[in-house]
């Protein structure tokens, strides 16, 4: 009896990781329905972050009223288990929130996070896991540090808030770039956070850029040191700056952080093959994205690895990496709109298992 691990990212405006992990095992079983699979929800930090994490570590969902990044009030959820509290930042200033013409990185606040990091501080979480993905804002989260003041500090300034002295911050993305410059937040993720990012100007990068630099100076001088710099800083519009300068966070690499806390390595030990996947599979997947972070695991234990996308490119550069075979899912001829649909992912994804001869060769 084959065992196989199933653990695929989200389908980003289409499937959760659990809804493409459940197609490929439906697929894989109507052709081996001997074999064991189990299935791994997984996020690096960005959508499905709280959902892998639960499945992960269980604990029970929190709901809380929040302001979204336009500071309408919503209601966000994160989770708590034992004193550690899982935060995706998404759920109160995520992009997803905002329909296509509210966007606008330039009026954006992340003050929603904050809110959830004020609600899981005074339920006693010691540490709190943050998921940088998604952001709506790029504030360098600014507004997250305005909401705990406002909690916390009587005389409103961050030197009165002793609240966050004893907690413990770990951050979790695949984003390494840091918070300024030409590889910095507002260049390298500000324009798909404009309503029209085609024609966004150069000038409203620059200035989103120039917000950033003036405020990790003043944080610098404030503070006595500099993260403006480290891997992470640029992660969330900045939202990882803030954690990193403001409250001394840890960042880890999101997939690493899951994959550590399931004991990944442990469900390796048996496998015989792993199907992994994303959205959109190219070059840039080799760049600390969730499916290179587990072939990576798995090559340790000489695992071979299945990749499959909705989108495939660069596909001779992923077979180099050691992917054992790269395959979409979708027929060449379907159109976009079509494949989109959950109910034909779903099929597509059945109907892929189905058709891999290396379910039935011995490994």
């Amino acid at each position: 009896m084959k065992k196989v691990i199933v653990a695929i990212d989200s389908f980003k405006g289409c499937l959760t990781s659990a809804e493409a992990n459940q197609a490929a095992c439906e697929g894989i079983l109507a052709k081996m329905p001997e074999a064991k699979v189990v299935q791994v929800p997984v996020s690096d930090g960005g959508e499905g972050f709280l959902d892998a994490f639960q499945a992960a570590m269980g604990g029970e969902i929190v709901e809380v009223n929040v302001k979204d990044p336009l500071m309408r009030t919503i209601i966000a959820q994160y989770l708590v288990q034992g004193d550690t509290a899982v935060i995706e930042i998404a759920k109160a200033s995520g992009l997803t929130l905002l329909s296509p013409e509210e966007r606008n990185p330039m009026v954006a606040t992340s003050y929603g996070t904050g809110q959830l990091v004020v609600d899981a501080v005074r339920r006693g979480c010691k540490h709190i896991i943050v998921g940088l993905g998604g952001s709506a804002t790029s504030d360098c989260g600014i507004g997250m540090l305005r909401a705990i003041i406002d909690a916390f500090a009587k005389n409103g300034s961050w030197d009165d808030v002793r609240e966050l002295d004893d907690i413990r911050f770990t951050i979790a993305t695949d984003v390494t770039n840091p918070l300024c410059g030409e590889n910095g937040a507002a260049y390298v993720f500000g324009p798909q956070k404009f309503a029209q990012p085609k024609t966004t100007s150069s000038e409203l990068i620059e200035a989103l850029d120039a917000r950033a630099k003036r405020f990790a100076q003043v944080s610098a001088k404030h503070l006595g040191r500099d993260c403006q710099n480290k891997p992470g800083a640029g992660a969330a519009g900045g939202l990882g700056y803030a954690f990193l300068q403001y409250m001394n966070a840890d960042c880890r690499s999101g997939i690493d952080l899951l994959l550590d806390t399931i004991h990944f390595d442990d469900l390796l030990q048996d496998a015989d093959l792993v199907i992994t996947g994303e959205g959109s599979a190219d070059r840039q997947t080799l760049m600390g994205k969730l499916p290179f972070g587990i072939l990576q695991r798995a090559q340790r234990h000489h695992i071979p690895v299945i990749l499959i996308a909705g989108r495939i490119a660069d596909e001779q550069h992923l077979l180099a990496a050691g992917f054992s075979r790269v395959a979409c899912i979708n027929p060449p001829d379907l159109p976009l709109e079509i494949a989109l649909q959950p109910a034909t992912a779903k099929e597509n994804i059945r109907q892929r298992m189905q058709r891999f001869q290396e379910l039935m060769l011995p490994l």
